[in-house]
Formats: structure tokens, sequence, C-alpha cells
């Protein structure tokens, strides 16, 4: 049996639907599309937790414009094919408003032609490798010009300009890889290896031997999921003791807390939130957090990513009227100033690419494993699909740019 929850178990709310009418008091259904088993579970958990907690507090609170808000969770395990199946499901048969899908890159271009095809509207709440223009689409989750853009320039700085990139093969690593090059070029630096890896591979010696070979200055590492994360005890246990900087890890998968120290030590990664974030706000957060789950481990950055995008798609709702239509909605991003106070502070949704902008902390990793942050950057805009023509207040494009296919770059 696939696993499905209610937010509010109401009968009245599950036939409101089944008409072809919507009564104003229907409440508004958010289907949820998650990995809460397999191989993306641990990033992925706090999501569906975040979620339910912000919906609970809408709730409690009167709801999106007089509207109770109802959750349809499904399991996606993992499994693109099943993120596939799933989204055709609350789609077509549980005619949710909007959904809330993906961890991977790869599940995200598995179900986003099916949101497409039923013209749907989806948020994709996660860190990518960034690029995607759609209409159907809003993202909140950081990406490359607000990581990369900030990071590397800062690593070359203050380690030097020769640079070593392991990442995943799969779309998110290669076109990470694609703008960690691209910054590395634009700061005067030096490429000096590159290693891809395939989902599932946890043997890392021969990469490790190319890195001390090249004697890079410090090692980009964008590597996703529980067999790769074997890579830092076997580079610690190596003895390689380079500077690592990261988009995705402690971010994601909170690896300084689950790792034995000092695998990670002179970790460096740009994230929107971690908990261990000290302002007012964040601390607040993680206090409601722990108390509503004290039995889960972490707060990372795509539980926070989750959570202000239910209170960005509430004050959408509630500026369209109480209007759930893709169509209405849109109307409302274009007009600007779709912003909210978040834990990590404030963010506001880019109109052309319908990206979000963020606070970017650089988290370092201690010998303890303990977070320090040594700078911050506050209100990074997601400024470049805007300016390589993404602009959704005026085209209804489906595409994902990479800077070597930008298009105002003639070949």
């Amino acid at each position: 049996m696939m696993k499905k929850t209610w937010l509010t178990a109401t009968l009245v709310g599950a036939m409101a639907v089944s008409g072809a009418t919507i009564a104003n008091d229907a409440p508004i259904r958010l289907g949820v599309l998650e990995d809460q088993s397999g191989e993306f579970v641990v990033p992925t958990i706090a999501k569906v937790r975040a979620i339910q907690m912000a919906a609970d507090e809408i709730n409690a609170d009167g709801g999106i414009a007089g509207r109770k808000l109802d959750l349809v969770i499904y399991d996606t395990q993992s499994d693109n094919t099943r993120h596939q199946e799933m989204m055709r499901r609350v789609l077509q048969r549980d005619k949710v408003d909007v959904v809330f899908s993906g961890f991977s890159s790869a599940a995200r271009e598995a179900y986003r032609p099916i949101v497409k095809q039923f013209d749907g509207f989806a948020f994709y709440n996660n860190q990518y490798e960034g690029g995607v223009c759609d209409a159907n689409m809003v993202v909140t989750g950081a990406v490359p010009e607000q990581q990369f853009s900030t990071l590397i320039p800062w690593m070359m700085e203050k380690y030097g300009k020769r640079v070593y990139i392991l990442a995943a093969d799969y779309n998110f690593g290669q076109i990470s890889a694609e703008w960690v090059r691209k910054f590395v070029k634009e700061n005067d630096g030096e490429l000096v290896g590159e290693d891809f890896i395939p989902i599932g591979v946890s043997q890392f010696s021969t990469n490790i031997q190319n890195i001390q070979r090249t004697k890079p200055d410090f090692v980009v590492t964008l590597l996703v999921g529980t067999a790769q994360a074997s890579y830092y005890e076997q580079a610690l246990a190596s003895n390689l003791k380079l500077p690592m900087a990261s988009s995705v890890n402690v971010g994601q998968g909170y690896e300084h807390k689950r790792f034995k120290a000092p695998s990670l030590e002179g970790m460096y990664v740009t994230t929107n939130f971690i908990e261990e974030v000290q302002t007012p706000e964040a601390q607040a957060f993680v206090a409601k957090w722990h108390e509503k789950y004290p039995d889960e481990p972490y707060i990372n950055q795509e539980a926070e990513n989750s959570y202000h995008a239910v209170y960005l798609y509430k004050q959408m709702v509630e500026r369209a009227d109480g209007s759930t239509k893709k169509a209405d909605l849109r109307d409302v991003i274009a007009e600007g100033d779709v912003c909210v106070d978040a834990p990590e502070g404030r963010v506001c949704i880019d109109p052309k690419s319908q990206h979000v902008s963020h606070t970017i902390y650089l988290a370092r990793v201690g010998a303890d494993h303990s977070i320090t942050f040594p700078k911050v950057w506050e209100n990074i805009e997601p400024y470049w699909l805007g300016e390589v023509g993404c602009n959704l207040t005026q085209d209804d494009p489906y595409a994902q740019y990479t800077p070597s296919e930008n298009p105002t770059v003639k070949k």
C-alpha cells in the first residue's frame, strides 16, 4: 500500500475536490512527494516534517484565505520512476492545488514534464545545480550563482588558486562542476583535475591518489548519497588533509553530526540555513522544531526551504484573492515583492526566474566538527537566469540552461 497522510482528516475536504466546482471554504490540497525511504532519506525526511509544521501553524491561525490546508503525502522512496507515478497520481486523481516535490535533480527532471503536461504548479525546495526556467515551478533552494560565486573566490583568496573537483556523475554534479569551472576561470584560478563518480560508488582510493598527485590547494566535493559519503573517512585515513569546499555537504546531510571527527575538518560550505545559525530568528525556529519533533536529529537547509515555501505559497494565494490557479499565482509573482521573513532571513521570489533570494552562510567545520561562520552574505539574488533571458513574467518557457549553453552567448 502507498503511504498517504492527511493533515486534517475531514471527509468534507476529500469530497469537495470530486466535483467540477470547489467550494470557497474547501481545503487547499498540497501534494508532498518526498523521499521518506531509500538513498536520500537522511536529508529529505526533514522536508516533510517542515511542511507539516508550517501547515499546522497556518491551520491553527485560520488557514489560507480562510481555507484549511490539507497535505497529501506519498513516499517516493528515492526512486525516479515512483516520482513520475506519484506526480501523475496527485495531479490526476487527488487533484491537488500545488505539489512540493523532489530531492535529487534527476527526480526533478523525471517529474517536470508531467507537471507541464497537466499544467500543474510545483515547488522544488532544494539546493540544486541551477538553470531551470519553468513557468510551472517555483524553486526555493539555493543555486550556483548564490553558492559558488561566494564560495570559490573566498576559498581561492584564502588557500590558493589550484582547484580539484570531485563530483557525482549525474546532472547535479556535472552542471555544478561546470559552474565551479566558470568561477575558477573568472578568478584566474587553475583546475588541476576533476573526477565524476557514479551514484553507488563507495571506493575512492584512485581518486585520492589523483588528488595527491596533482597537489591542489583545495578540493571541491559535490558528492551525494550514502555510498559517496564514504569518501571523507577514506580521505582522512589517507592523510589527505586538504581544505574542502562544497555546496551540498553539511547543509543537506549534516555529515558533521553523523561522521566521526575529524573527517570533515576544514570543510567550507555555503548554505542558506543550518541549525547552528545563531540569529534570534534561526534559534527560535530551531527551538520550536525540536519541541515539535524531539526525535528528529537535525534541521537542514532543505527543511528550512520547505518551511518558508509554504508561507510563500500562502502569501501568493491570499494576494490572488484566494485563487489557487497557476495563472493567478504567476500574476502575483510577476507583481513582485513576494517575500517572507524566514528563519535564515528575508527571502523573496525573483519574478523573472521564480527562484528565491537567500542569505548565504559560509559554514566551516572544525576538528571537533563544531561549526563557525567566517562569512555571511546577505540578500544574494538568483540573478543568472534573468541575465541569460529567462523572463517568466513575459514568456512560458520550459528549459534548463548551463554556463556552456548560455543562450545569450554566440557559439
